[in-house]
């Protein structure tokens, strides 16, 4: 059974690493759906895109059952939620929290294994993440590696160690 995916979309995101989990998720016949972590499911890149969410984070909060999965897309992501921390950051952690307390396939970039530590739901695990940012994390493993898969969470370091991390995200979306 092909797996739904719920798709975190931070403002403004990496478009590169966006887009390498859609087009690997649509080419491969896998459901997503994204979800802009803003008041508005109008987004832009780092690089100033404009893009259209289908929905925003607050609207996942409670519908977590619909899904098997949840990404999150890295972008200029832990400023802004720094400068949201009120609003979105509170929501998305609630939804992350939620995926991870279920069981569910957690998986990301860059940031995504601070965001998954700060949720409380990497507790023990080994991460790949950004190197600036593998001091910070308090309950996972940072590591040096380009990709680990540890139980239900699936870390790239970097948008560049993506495509070696979708082969096994893909395996488990299609298992």
């Amino acid at each position: 059974m092909v797996k739904k995916v719920a798709v975190l979309v931070p403002n403004p995101v990496n478009g590169s690493g966006l887009f390498q989990y859609l087009e690997a998720f649509f080419e491969n016949g896998i459901s997503f759906k994204t979800f802009a972590m803003a008041e508005s499911v109008n987004v832009k890149t780092n690089s100033g895109v404009s893009l259209q969410t289908d929905d925003v984070v607050a609207n996942l909060k409670g519908h977590e059952n619909e899904y098997n999965a949840l990404v999150f897309a890295c972008g200029d992501a832990v400023p802004t939620l720094a400068e949201n921390a009120a609003k979105q950051y509170q929501d998305t952690i609630t939804v992350i929290r939620n995926f991870g307390n279920s069981g569910k396939l957690l998986a990301g970039h860059c940031a995504a294994a601070l965001l998954f530590d700060n949720a409380g739901v990497a507790q023990g695990k080994q991460v790949a993440l950004h190197p600036y940012i593998k001091q910070i994390v308090k309950n996972c493993k940072g590591t040096d590696s380009k990709f680990v898969v540890d139980g239900n969470l699936y870390t790239a370091q970097t948008e560049n160690t993506i495509p070696q991390l979708i082969p096994f995200l893909l395996k488990a979306l299609k298992g």
